[in-house]
């Protein structure tokens, strides 16, 4: 783990502050909801009281998390990041060669991700225990969040 560290650091390659990842994650997800509604409008708003509306967004839970493990495998496979992590600076690489992922590893991380967030957010405030920073689905794809 030391050395591992040790490894960044004589690569000049500073981890991301976790809080600045907490405001790239809910840029993220405006982003991500914002297609969610702009998708599935007409599905959800023609409906008349607040209980449909809801019952509707309900039902389509399972393609919200389809379209975050596409948005996310998407981004961080071909820029190296999200939007909310390119807006803060931040980048994702791959711990064994300081590389951006490819993207079994990017589908690996998004998947990994979804998982963290439907396990009450565990694996996010993972990070703030693990030396480098990681959560769940960066231990799980092998990456690490960065500073650009």
């Amino acid at each position: 783990m030391l050395d591992d560290l040790d490894r960044l650091e004589s690569e000049g390659i500073k981890l991301a502050p976790l809080d600045r990842r907490g405001w790239a994650f809910f840029v993220d997800e405006l982003i991500v909801s914002v297609i969610f509604f702009i998708i599935f409008w007409d599905a959800i708003f023609i409906f008349k009281t607040p209980d449909q509306v809801v019952e509707a967004i309900n039902s389509l839970v399972v393609y919200l998390l389809f379209i975050k493990i596409i948005y996310h495998t998407f981004f961080v496979w071909y820029q190296g990041a999200s939007p909310g992590k390119m807006l803060l600076k931040m980048e994702v690489i791959q711990e064994s060669d300081f590389e951006n992922p490819g993207f079994l590893v990017s589908l690996n991380r998004a998947i990994g991700r979804v998982i963290s967030e439907m396990l009450f957010y565990l694996g996010f405030v993972w990070a703030f225990l693990d030396p480098k920073r990681q959560a769940w689905h960066d231990k799980l794809a092998r990456t690490l969040v960065v500073d650009v």
